[in-house]
């Protein structure tokens, strides 16, 4: 990681590189996307059948693409049961955070004879994608799943790549019964999102999709949008690190590298107010990389979208902070509850030199599926809200009814909508 003096040109260029990262030309991968969901829309089972052979290489049909109660059973026996403990308190903590966010239908009567409210109702089914293979994490579904199951969701179904013996993930299986997915497919990419969005005879339709996956995941959900409801489409993980002299080099330095193990893409930024600040944690972020197992990733991804910016005050990292929108900021300041309220733009924030990131990947609660590239300037974190609608309630008596009339009349003549000016004058 390369050591630069904070000025606006440098700085500039620094968010533009690591806003612009996942912004590249997809070549035909739209079109082959498009030529697949339409395939799967029309011919359901038969073209989503075929498509999982092709690209999982493996064959499934109606009878083997739905994990059975054996297969959940032999994903128990083959997890390490302590494990299976961690899963389940992480399910629990997730499972307490969330349980604070739910809202209730609410409605006001008034003396003049108007009732006015908002019903909240859960939505009535959800598609959780889950990747396959390598990048199969099962807090992941955790994190996707119980919020859905909060907010009072009946149907919840995943659907995850296959491996080449026909089978789920075990990790994947026990951490999705336990957060209370309630149907689990086989299946996976472009074909997986239009089997959810569109219904086959064999996967049930969802109204809405969520969960991460690779390019071909996020060009489908793209192409199903307007058909079912979507979360964000994410991009590649990014941290950022506010720190001055009296944070610990080695902890930010372990805290970078978290980030940058996760792909090539993935950015890591510090920015402090002292040179020999920096200058530590980049000798951290040297010694520590070695003895990582994914260091050559880690490699590519500090050479490409890492920095470390000496700053003249914590007010001018603020204001570049807030200008990246990061989805997880660190604050590693002698007083990290006085900077806090300066920021404006970011995922999640971890406060203090004993909140490290990964705290919030598996089991603090919060939710790990944050707003990335910069989307965090409009984007929440995953929450029970995304799994909610709400429709408004009216009720008026003929008295209140009256009271309005004249102004509704009004209204709709001036933008001569006289059907509109009708129904109201025909009570009169």
């Amino acid at each position: 990681m390369n050591i630069v003096k904070y000025n606006e040109k440098e700085s500039n260029k620094t968010i533009e590189r690591i806003l612009g990262r996942a912004k590249f030309d997809y070549g035909d991968i739209p079109s082959a996307v498009e030529k697949i969901v339409n395939d799967v829309k029309n011919n359901g089972d038969e073209a989503f059948f075929k498509y999982t052979k092709n690209f999982d290489n493996t064959e499934i049909d109606r009878n083997t693409v739905r994990v059975t109660k054996e297969e959940i059973d032999e994903a128990y026996s083959v997890i390490d049961s302590e494990l299976i403990e961690v899963i389940k308190r992480s399910a629990e903590r997730i499972k307490a955070f969330h349980e604070k966010q739910k809202r209730v239908s609410w409605f006001e009567p008034e003396k003049n004879g108007e009732l006015l409210g908002q019903l909240i109702l859960p939505l009535a089914s959800v598609g959780i994608y889950v990747p396959g293979g390598k990048a199969a994490y099962p807090s992941s579904v955790l994190m996707n799943v119980i919020p859905a199951k909060v907010a009072g969701v009946e149907k919840i179904v995943m659907i995850t790549p296959p491996g080449r013996n026909g089978k789920v993930t075990p990790t994947t299986i026990v951490a999705a019964v336990e957060a209370g997915v309630t149907h689990i497919y086989k299946g996976g990419g472009a074909q997986a999102i239009a089997a959810l969005a569109f219904g086959t005879e064999s996967i049930p339709k969802v109204n809405k999709i969520v969960g991460p996956g690779n390019i071909y995941v996020a060009l489908a959900k793209r192409c199903v949008f307007g058909y079912v409801g979507l979360d964000s489409v994410a991009g590649p993980s990014e941290i950022l690190v506010i720190a001055d002299e009296t944070a610990n080099p080695a902890y930010v330095a372990a805290d970078l590298l978290s980030q940058a193990e996760h792909d090539e893409l993935a950015s890591s930024v510090l920015l402090t107010t002292s040179y020999g600040f920096a200058e530590k944690v980049k000798y951290e972020v040297e010694k520590q990389t070695e003895l990582l197992e994914r260091k050559e990733i880690i490699k590519k991804s500090l050479d490409n979208y890492g920095a470390i910016i000496v700053v003249d005050d914590i007010d001018s990292a603020v204001s570049l902070c807030n200008e990246i929108a990061p989805e997880h900021m660190e604050i590693c300041t002698k007083e990290p509850f006085f900077v806090l309220p300066k920021i404006k733009n970011a995922g999640a924030v971890f406060l203090g030199n004993y909140t490290p990131e990964p705290l919030g990947d598996y089991m603090a609660g919060p939710n790990h599926v944050l707003p990335t590239s910069g989307t965090a300037k409009f984007f929440s974190p995953l929450s029970v809200d995304d799994f909610i609608k709400k429709s408004s309630l009216l009720a008026f008596s003929k008295e209140a009814f009256e009271k309005l009339s004249g102004d509704v009349i009004k209204f709709a003549e001036a933008e001569n909508l006289t059907a509109h000016a009708n129904s109201i004058k025909i009570r009169l």
